[in-house]
């Protein structure tokens, strides 16, 4: 059985959680305040943790695998390999100084002290830009430090920077760009690795499905080598002819990203009663 540790609340644990129902592995009496639980239809059991704690049970070899959010994983600096990155929970790590703070470059935070809770991180980029700057460890609340003196600059993660200017701060340097990643020891053994393989093999098979649409729509038929080359779907579209003579039902998957440029091309060729579905789950 495989041992995957997930954070046991916050927006994290809820992805992290329907992550594992989309893939139809179906959690014991869901999330409960148990530690523990194992899934119903899976050979699966999950631990809930604080995410600061995840990284050192997965090098520990307490759980095979666990789900982190990338910046932890490098503040942690644990024996541990990404997996799989995510997609979801994504996020920013940024130094953030008071908005009347002249900032032209990075050189400018040179003799300045900066409050973080991540200072592994600070300080691997300060290093890498050859800045000499007093790191200030805290834990939360970093935002106010500017205001009662305690450093010039935070280091912290930005969602939409609202809490920055409620602070009087501005964002001045993104550092890293962080999401959730699936993390893993060095000692799976090959048993766990094929169910490890089975789970990325549903997770992939869901991010594709996200990232695309099935359209069917009626053409005539003389517009059907024009539509082709518009919706070359996975091989080619499925073309089914209708009982009125010259139409045919055409049936493809298109990318998310180029859904409205395609659909007005598809107008433009007589198509008419276009349908667009989602997508759960894209299997190549």
């Amino acid at each position: 059985m495989l041992t995957l540790a997930v954070q046991k609340k916050g927006r994290l644990s809820e992805k992290s959680l329907k992550l594992l129902d989309d893939c139809g592995i179906t959690i014991q009496n869901g999330k409960t305040a148990k530690l523990q639980a194992k899934a119903e239809n899976f050979p699966l059991q999950v631990l809930y943790l604080r995410d600061d704690d995840i990284p050192e049970c997965v090098a520990d070899g307490i759980a095979d695998i666990g789900i982190v959010g990338e910046n932890v994983f490098l503040e942690k600096a644990r024996k541990v390999n990404i997996v799989k990155r995510l997609g979801f929970s994504r996020c920013r790590m940024s130094i953030a100084v008071p908005k009347e703070f002249d900032y032209k470059s990075v050189q400018d935070l040179e003799g300045k002290s900066i409050a973080t809770s991540y200072p592994n991180i600070l300080k691997t980029f300060l290093q890498r830009e050859k800045v000499d700057a007093a790191v200030h460890e805290i834990s939360g609340s970093v935002e106010i430090a500017p205001g009662i003196g305690l450093a010039d600059a935070v280091f912290d993660i930005v969602s939409t920077g609202s809490t920055l200017i409620s602070n009087g701060l501005k964002e001045v340097e993104t550092t890293l760009k962080s999401e959730a990643v699936i993390i893993g020891n060095d000692s799976i053994t090959p048993e766990k690795q094929a169910i490890i393989d089975e789970m990325i093999f549903r997770i992939k098979a869901i991010r594709r499905a996200k990232k695309r649409k099935y359209i069917m729509m009626n053409a005539p038929n003389d517009a059907i080598d024009q539509i082709v080359e518009i919706l070359p779907g996975i091989k080619s579209p499925t073309i089914v002819p209708l009982s009125i003579e010259g139409w045919s039902s055409v049936q493809s998957v298109i990318e998310e990203s180029e859904f409205w440029e395609r659909i007005q091309k598809l107008k433009q060729t007589g198509a008419e009663g276009i349908i667009v579905v989602p997508l759960e789950k894209m299997i190549d």
